[in-house]
């Protein structure tokens, strides 16, 4: 889970603080001593550590928290909005030019990922209306430009190339003229990268900046590199100027040092993280949100957004009537339920944009085994449309050629079906909470 071993290191030392009617300057000292080695050990830069609980501690032994009448929440607040500080506040918008095109450029050491998120941006920002063109400046990588253009055929944008035998900075103003007799509004150039940062990808860098113009300069980044990320960040952007930062796998990230070191060490906003590996996996990075997680207050809005954006509505409406209605909810009805729950991201990911949930008995150091819903899916999948709408039917023998049939146990198939038989209880009760019911001589309904 992200940002897992942080957020639950930061909740525990605040839940001490907390738990007393009245804070001692020692009590928030020893707490912050606490963040501060949480920090460390997340890879946070040493400097950003130190600043920060330096901020935290200049707060709160001031009058906002000693006289408050509960300073543990007060302590909780400033952390708070400090780690938003850290992390740039709010999201950080794309600059987009109002003369078309707007170009973004793409830079990066070579295995950050840049060819695959330059296919993710390029999706998300069709999708919000652009009409953008992938360019392929990436000469040199064997099948560079070929993953481009596959990356292009599968999201339905074209891809600009003109081989590897011309020079990046020609590529370059040629899209841009082509983008605009051809009336793309956006373009995004994937450019080269190395193995560690040299003179020559430099150069390249500065000669397609100085040939074009490019309204962003985005460092991609792999995120798993804790506070190296920052350090690249800010080398990049001493030798080339950029004005944003991409960080991918953030998905993978358990510590947090490169979203948390990123802002102060270069300057420059975090404005995308990739959370995995399929092209809808890139989302805009928000401060305010990131903090909220790590101490624990979920993130509901990214769970809303992302259910808004990948979910059937057509499906999910269609399924909350029958519910409603309290008509017998089947087999078949919970295996598609997975499959949309899923399109979602991990298990793991979505309890943490529950709020409090880490803090739920039991929850803390809840790990998610995600081949118990393979496995579910499966047995359903083996099972007869007969078998799926009245699993009632299922005896010995048909569980034995269920078993054979999805590769897994008696066992497997007989806590699904006690796990569904739970659920159906449950969405009756839902149904029948839905339903008005006879209070005297009138009803009251207590859904519309």
């Amino acid at each position: 889970m992200i940002f897992q071993n942080l957020s639950e290191k930061i909740q525990n030392t605040l839940k001490k603080l907390r738990g007393k009617g009245k804070l001692t300057e020692k009590d928030v000292n020893e707490a912050l001593r606490e963040v501060r080695l949480a920090l460390l050990e997340a890879d946070v830069n040493f400097k950003v550590a130190k600043e920060f609980v330096e901020a935290v501690r200049e707060r709160c032994v001031g009058q906002e928290v000693m006289k408050s009448l509960t300073p543990g929440q007060q302590v909780v607040k400033i952390v708070d909005e400090e780690l938003r500080r850290l992390m740039g506040e709010t999201k950080s918008e794309l600059n987009i030019s109002q003369t078309p095109p707007s170009i973004i450029m793409l830079v990066g050491l070579q295995g950050s990922g840049k060819t695959t998120t330059a296919g993710k941006l390029a999706r998300l920002l069709k999708a919000e209306g652009k009409y953008p063109l992938l360019v392929a400046c990436d000469i040199y990588r064997p099948a560079a430009i070929k993953q481009l253009q596959v990356l292009g055929e599968q999201i339905g944008v074209p891809v600009f190339t003109m081989g590897s035998n011309t020079k990046p900075e020609d590529i370059a103003k040629a899209a841009r003229d082509h983008a605009i007799s051809q009336g793309y509004n956006l373009i995004i150039l994937d450019t080269a990268g190395r193995l560690h940062i040299d003179d020559e990808m430099m150069g390249e860098l500065v000669r397609i900046k100085e040939r074009v113009r490019p309204h962003e300069t985005l460092l991609v980044v792999d995120a798993m590199t804790g506070q190296d990320a920052a350090n690249l960040a800010k080398e990049f952007d001493e030798n080339t100027g950029i004005t944003g930062v991409i960080l991918t796998k953030f998905d993978s990230d358990t510590r947090g040092g490169s979203a948390l070191s990123v802002r102060a060490v270069t300057g420059k906003p975090i404005k995308y993280i990739g959370v995995g590996e399929k092209l809808d996996a890139l989302e805009p990075f928000h401060p305010d949100r990131i903090a909220q997680r790590i101490l624990g207050m979920g993130d509901i809005l990214t769970l809303i957004e992302k259910a808004e954006a990948v979910m059937d509505s057509e499906k999910a409406e269609a399924m909350a009537k029958k519910v409603l209605k309290g008509e017998e909810f089947t087999l078949q009805d919970f295996l598609e339920q997975l499959k949309e729950v899923k399109k979602l991201g991990s298990y793991e990911e979505l309890l943490g944009m529950f709020p409090e949930m880490g803090k739920a008995k039991g929850m803390s150091n809840l790990k998610v085994d995600e081949k118990v819903f393979v496995r579910m899916e499966a047995i359903i999948n083996s099972m007869t449309p007969e078998e799926r709408a009245n699993p009632g039917i299922i005896k010995h023998k048909r569980k034995a050629r269920i078993a054979r049939g999805s590769g897994t146990k008696t066992q497997d198939i007989n806590r699904l079906l006690k796990q569904f038989g739970d659920l159906k209880k449950l969405t009756k009760q839902m149904a029948n909470m839905a339903q008005p019911r006879k209070r005297g001589r009138g009803f009251l309904p207590f859904f519309k």
